[in-house]
């Protein structure tokens, strides 16, 4: 089978975010695959095992990417790509990913895709439905469980604490939810094969594309951290003197009634 997984670098889970001039400061901070991401890289790990084939693991970004990558193949993908539009677009979203990421893919002959369900950052969960869309192939998203037989997939996916069964056909692309399977940690000897790995590296030109081929199609207007929430208050007293008071505060200090 022909694998891919599309993947993102995002802030390590544990970093504090801190806005300076309006953008996320990302001075110092560590970044890690995305965690959902990983879900994906090991599900098509295990789906190489069981049906033969390869695994691609492709990021969109810029040359700070090459450490995940590195990662993923040393998780066990076979090959990873990475695609720097850093130098070469000032703004880009959602469409711009998977523009970039459709054009790479489209003569590749893909028999499965797999992607994170969301981004940590941005958590729009765009990027993989619009590759699809642009691929014209069927996709299933937040995924808990997927099982292949011969040129057709059986995927259960997560819908508001219930589940859903789907049968589709490959080539197809899935987004994977936390609890398609436990990531595996790359090994010693992962890491040192993972050095010997081909790495390839592309730019917008390599592709055939401009800038106004992936031009944004949205604007980030302004960031900014949530309000400092306020001490919360203790009321006591009487029950009836506690509603009482309630009332007084969420009119005089809510002001919500």
């Amino acid at each position: 089978m022909n694998i891919f997984v599309l993947m993102k670098r995002t802030f390590d889970t544990e970093e504090k975010i801190t806005i300076a001039g309006g953008k996320i400061n990302d001075d110092g901070a560590e970044f890690i695959i995305n965690p959902y991401d990983e879900y994906a890289i090991e599900e098509a790990i295990q789906v190489r095992d069981a049906h033969g084939g390869e695994v691609t693991v492709i990021s969109v970004g810029n040359e700070e990417s090459e450490k995940q990558l590195r990662t993923a193949l040393a998780m066990g993908a076979d090959k990873a790509v990475l695609i720097n539009i850093e130098d070469d677009v000032e703004n880009t979203d959602q469409f711009t990913t998977a523009k970039v990421l459709a054009e790479y893919l489209i003569d590749k002959n893909a028999d499965l895709i797999l992607g994170g369900n969301v981004a940590i950052d941005g958590a729009s969960g765009q990027v993989g439905p619009r590759v699809a869309e642009l691929l014209a192939i069927p996709y299933v998203t937040t995924i808990t469980k997927l099982e292949i037989d011969g040129g057709k997939a059986t995927v259960t996916r997560d819908v508001e604490g219930d589940s859903e069964v789907i049968e589709t056909n490959l080539p197809l692309l899935v987004t994977a939810q936390q609890g398609l399977n436990e990531p595996r940690y790359p090994s010693l000897p992962g890491i040192m094969k993972a050095k010997k790995k081909p790495l390839d590296k592309l730019e917008l030109d390599d592709l055939d594309l401009d800038e106004d081929d992936v031009e944004a199609k949205t604007k980030t207007i302004e960031l900014y951290l949530p309000p400092k929430k306020e001490a919360g208050k203790v009321l006591s007293g009487e029950l009836n003197e506690q509603v009482k008071e309630l009332v007084q505060l969420l009119h005089t200090e809510a002001k919500v009634i």
